[in-house]
């Protein structure tokens, strides 16, 4: 199970560092406005239910520190290789075609363990950012 904040499940982009930060600050400056998963490996695995629009998610720094929120705006599952550009394009990360895309994801996902093919679940998500920093909210205030 995902950890939760203020009954609101945490959203922990990519690895903790340097690419988390990157990641979170490309959310925070509204730059990035979706991301994608694995269906298999990150939900089954984690026995977590995909995400459904209108849901919150608490956006976290490397020690699962509140740092904005986000709203979820679309939820779609596509085999790695349908994944559109215009979803890909939306994920802020400065790739220049879906092929880079594709490539850098596959580079990641094996780097972690899990390898993908052309027909590997991709839960596609994407979101408006809702506050940045905790937005003067108290952590038990952030129901859905």
């Amino acid at each position: 199970m995902w950890p939760r904040i203020g009954g609101l499940r945490t959203l922990a982009l990519g690895n903790p560092g340097e690419m988390r930060a990157n990641l979170n600050t490309l959310v925070l400056a509204g730059v990035k406005t979706a991301t994608a998963g694995l269906l298999t490996d990150e939900y089954a695995t984690e026995n977590e239910e995909l995400e459904h629009v209108g849901e919150r998610l608490a956006l976290v720094d490397d020690h699962d520190a509140l740092i904005g929120v986000v709203e979820v705006t679309g939820v779609e599952v596509v085999r790695f290789a349908d994944v559109p550009w215009e979803f890909a394009r939306a994920e802020g990360e400065g790739d220049r075609s879906i092929e880079e895309w594709r490539e850098g994801h596959r580079r990641y996902w094996t780097g972690v363990g899990c390898p993908v093919d052309d027909d590997s679940q991709v839960v596609c998500i994407r979101f408006r950012l809702v506050s940045a920093g905790d937005g003067g909210i108290a952590t038990g205030d952030l129901g859905t």
